[in-house]
């Protein structure tokens, strides 16, 4: 079987990364907001913000953690509504 091995050096790349991207997503998101692009800017911000809640799980940062997880209930919301 092929296993994923997350190393010290990898866990590090990936969260520089993923904070970076999720960075771009969130603002992609504001820009889509400010724009009026309606309901692609929910799913683009949405995306930046799971992206930082896991980058603030990976490094136990609670402050990140409690602004952007408490965000996605909302984000749900948001697209429950654009789907039904």
């Amino acid at each position: 079987m092929n296993e994923i091995i997350i190393t010290k050096g990898n866990f590090m790349f990936i969260k520089k990364y993923l904070k970076w991207i999720s960075t771009f997503l969130v603002l992609v998101g504001i820009l889509l907001t400010n724009l009026n692009i309606y309901p692609l800017n929910i799913y683009f911000h949405g995306l930046g913000v799971v992206g930082w809640t896991i980058a603030g799980f990976m490094s136990k940062d609670k402050a990140i953690l409690t602004n952007f997880g408490l965000q996605i209930p909302l984000f749900v919301i948001g697209i429950y509504k654009v789907i039904f």
